[in-house]
Formats: C-alpha cells, sequence, structure tokens
C-alpha cells in the first residue's frame, strides 16, 4: 500500500485527485492538504508520495521541502521553467532515491497524442500547435503546448527538417501565435471548453490532425494515478509522463 498525500485537496483538481486515491485498492489517504496547511502533516501521516495540484505560487517550494521531508512527489502544477526544474535536478543530487515527476498533463491520450506528434512531425514540412481552454486558466500557452512544441521542435531538429514555411511578413503582432522552440502555438480561451488540443501537420496534397479532448477532470486520474505508483521506482526528476508509459 503506498501512502499518499494530495496538496491543493480543497481545488477542483485537488479534490479529483482525494476522490481517485480513496477509490484506488492499492493506495491509501494520508493527508489531505490545503495551501495554508504546513506540509510536515504529510511526513506526520507516513505518506511516502505527495501529490501538488496547488498554484504556480507554491509549487516550486512544495517540492523542495517534499524533497527535504523525503517523499517522492508528483506534480501537475504549471510555473516550471528550465531553470527551476534545474534546480530541482541539483537538489535531488543530495537525496538520490528520491523521484520527482512534474508534468504538464496526466491525461493518457494527451501524453500519447504528444508522442505521436513528435514522431510525425519529421515527415511534415508545416507543423502548428493549437490548444483551447477555459478562460479561467491563467498561462498562455499552456503547459502541454509548450510541451509539444519542445518534443515537436527536437524531433525535427534530430531529423534535419528547417522551420515551417511562412511568408507572413506584415501581421498584427500575436496572429500568429506565441514562437516556442520555432514551433507556432496558438491559444484559444473560451467558456465551455476544458482542455483541449490540435496538433496541424501539413505537407502538399494532404493535413494530418492529431486531436486530444478533455472534457472532464476525471480523465487525469489514470495518469496521476500511474505516476504516484511509479515515481518510486523512477529515482531523479523525471518530466512528462511519457516514459512512465514504457514501465
Amino acid at each position: 500500500m503506498i501512502r499518499v498525500a494530495v496538496l491543493g485537496a480543497a481545488g477542483r483538481m485537488g479534490a479529483t485527485v482525494v476522490r481517485a486515491v480513496g477509490a484506488a485498492p492499492d493506495l491509501v489517504l494520508a493527508a489531505a492538504l490545503d495551501l495554508d496547511d504546513d506540509l510536515r502533516l504529510a511526513s506526520a501521516a507516513k505518506a511516502s508520495v505527495a501529490v501538488d495540484f496547488t498554484v504556480p505560487d507554491a509549487t516550486q517550494a512544495n517540492v523542495h521541502a517534499l524533497i527535504d521531508a523525503g517523499l517522492h512527489a508528483v506534480v501537475g502544477t504549471t510555473g516550471w521553467n528550465e531553470e527551476s526544474l534545474e534546480r530541482v535536478r541539483d537538489h535531488l543530487l543530495d537525496r538520490p532515491e528520491i523521484g520527482v515527476i512534474i508534468a504538464p498533463n496526466f491525461a493518457l491520450g494527451a501524453v500519447l497524442a504528444i508522442r505521436f506528434a513528435a514522431q510525425a512531425a519529421p515527415y511534415f514540412e508545416s507543423v502548428e500547435v493549437i490548444e483551447l481552454h477555459h478562460p479561467d486558466k491563467i498561462d498562455a500557452p499552456s503547459g502541454t503546448a509548450r510541451q509539444t512544441a519542445d518534443r515537436i521542435a527536437a524531433a525535427r531538429r534530430d531529423a534535419g527538417i528547417g522551420p515551417s514555411p511562412d511568408a507572413t511578413s506584415v501581421a498584427l503582432d500575436g496572429a500568429r501565435g506565441a514562437d516556442v522552440a520555432g514551433v507556432r502555438v496558438h491559444s484559444v480561451r473560451l467558456r465551455g471548453l476544458v482542455a483541449h488540443q490540435e496538433v496541424l501537420l501539413g505537407n502538399p496534397g494532404e493535413i494530418l490532425t492529431i486531436r486530444h479532448d478533455s472534457i472532464d477532470r476525471e480523465s487525469y486520474m489514470a495518469g496521476v494515478l500511474l505516476g504516484i505508483r511509479q515515481v518510486g521506482v523512477h529515482p531523479g526528476l523525471t518530466v512528462g509522463l511519457d516514459s512512465y508509459l514504457d514501465g
């Protein structure tokens, strides 16, 4: 049995995680903590894994505190960049037995869609990403879209593929979206949406669309539970759930 602490348990994602952990036969909900609760309560409850779905302003400090406390961490909160990830890698050098996974998306379909997009990207002349979310989302582009663009760019770079063709010379600011590692990413914020993403890949005479839709927060729970079960056997920092799919 794995004892789990949930940080941000009062939020919409945190509450969904609490229910999923409580329903899993091999997991025990050891602690459900809100933003203002002392993280030492997780250790006092003898949790071995903590799940962080708090807020960007809190998540980095939480992860470092969890590493100091000897807890593995499963993190779905946004607000990470390469510098903050590197600080976690450095911290883990002192605790080589601890595993941390930081994933922009725990929906298994979304994780697979990112993988498929990276596999397809070297075979197409053009590629762009459109991500669509509810208007309460605070970051744009989404973390999922950023990771998708990074993976696409890396795959094209490794294959020696140049940038997508684009003759635009006159445009309003933002009309062509954000440039993420050389890949154009467009963000839509619309009431009624939850979390959706399309990767559009084009060649002369053909278009391939890879789309994933999360229509309920339950879509993330299989990936969160996978992270809880796997983080202890993957020491160090893992970014993205993709490698966990391979065992």
